[in-house]
């Protein structure tokens, strides 16, 4: 059983002392992953190892940059795009899992000693990035793939296919009506709830923890990032709506109702897509 979350002691003077521990955890605690996502920003932004940054392929390239030669799928090449797609995923999904990562950490400091919840801490949120590293591989596969069919921009990170655009935003927008969408962002909007039915003890347990979570997490959010090959896996307005988009999906009261009425925009937007991709001679 998971221990109990609330501060009970034999005298004042030990909830008192809990009470500062929790507060001074959850303040290191949320500057290091404020840090983290900062770090992973920008270098989300530079686009590092990329032959443009994401502020150029956001605003309007030169010309003579769109016909610069593609790079080729090298081992070296393929690892630089695994890692601008895991960096990317870092700084638009961690925010959004900070709320469960401040609970797991203060669940531990009840029944942990000092160090320990750090090491727990930080397992959790390892186990969270790995199940995202995941997503961010097969991601690099169905890039390369589409490129090689000419489907993706190699130079733009985009569809070329009007009809492979509007088929991306309609799946997306079902996809977000669905009963599997729904019950993973419920598990992500109940920190309380997840930790209690999930609960295990050890360095094990928080990284299966963590690994849970980031199931969860992906099976609620991973169409949504699947939505930048649509609007530019590099363009920052994409990354930055998607981002927020995800955070009050999570935290906002109503946030599952926003996520329905997404769905139901893109399947809108992407059936006019797909009407005026048919209509075309």
């Amino acid at each position: 059983m998971p221990p109990d979350i609330g501060i009970a002691g034999p005298t004042a003077t030990r909830a008192d002392i809990l009470s500062t521990l929790l507060k001074r955890d959850r303040l290191v605690i949320g500057i290091t992953m404020a840090l983290l996502v900062v770090l992973a920003a920008l270098y989300t932004i530079f686009g590092v190892g990329m032959e443009m940054t994401t502020l150029e392929m956001t605003v309007a390239p030169d010309p003579g940059e769109l016909m610069m030669m593609p790079a080729a799928w090298t081992p070296g090449y393929a690892v630089l795009v695994f890692l601008m797609w895991w960096v990317m995923m870092i700084a638009m999904m961690l925010p959004s899992a900070a709320p469960m990562v401040l609970l797991h950490a203060a669940v531990k400091r009840r029944s942990e000693p000092e160090a320990e919840v750090t090491v727990l801490t930080g397992l959790f949120v390892l186990g969270y990035l790995v199940i995202w590293s995941m997503f961010s591989a097969a991601a690099v596969v169905l890039q390369w793939g589409l490129e090689l069919r000419g489907l993706v921009s190699p130079v733009m990170m985009s569809v070329t296919s009007e009809t492979l655009g509007g088929v991306i935003l309609v799946a997306a927008g079902i996809y977000q009506l669905t009963p599997l969408k729904h019950a993973c962002l419920e598990h992500c909007r109940s920190p309380v709830h997840y930790l209690s039915r999930h609960h295990r003890p050890g360095r094990n347990g928080a990284l299966r923890m963590g690994l849970g979570h980031g199931a969860y997490c992906l099976g609620c959010c991973w169409v949504l990032m699947a939505l930048l090959f649509f609007g530019g896996i590099m363009n920052l307005y994409w990354i930055a709506g998607l981002a927020i988009l995800v955070m009050v999906e999570k935290l906002m009261p109503h946030g599952h109702r926003l996520a329905q009425a997404a769905g139901i925009g893109l399947v809108i937007i992407g059936g006019i897509l797909l009407a005026g991709a048919f209509a075309s001679p």
